[in-house]
């Protein structure tokens, strides 16, 4: 399996910058996809970008142009650069992993603790 940790969240003012930042360790044989959530109150966890599992970057509508998702293969590591942020981006965030294991192949899927994001003034 692989755990992730995550870091990077916290209060900005809108039309701020955040980065997110989401670790992973452990034994695999591969990484399918890796990719952000987001659950505010009320709301259902909802996508907001990810790798698939064809290496392309995809977007929810709602952070298209102000959200880049990023990785770092020999860190295995993942960022989420938070540009623009308005009130609604609040949320906590979650990183997501799934894949095959090492021995066996068998599927897996991982997620961070969550960090929270405050956009307020």
């Amino acid at each position: 399996q692989v755990q992730l940790v995550e870091s990077g969240g916290g209060l900005v003012q809108p039309g701020g910058s955040l980065r997110l930042s989401c670790a992973a360790s452990g034994r695999f044989f591969s990484i399918n996809t890796m990719g952000w959530y987001r659950q505010a109150p009320g709301n259902e966890r909802e996508l907001v970008a990810i790798f698939t599992t064809g290496g392309r970057a995809s977007y929810a509508d709602s952070v298209q142009g102000r959200f880049t998702i990023s990785r770092d293969n020999a860190k295995n590591t993942v960022y989420l650069q938070m540009n623009s942020l308005k009130p609604e981006d609040t949320a906590v965030y979650y990183c997501k992993t799934d894949g095959l294991s090492s021995i066996i192949r068998t599927p897996f899927t991982s997620w961070g603790q969550g960090t929270q994001v405050t956009v307020s003034s």
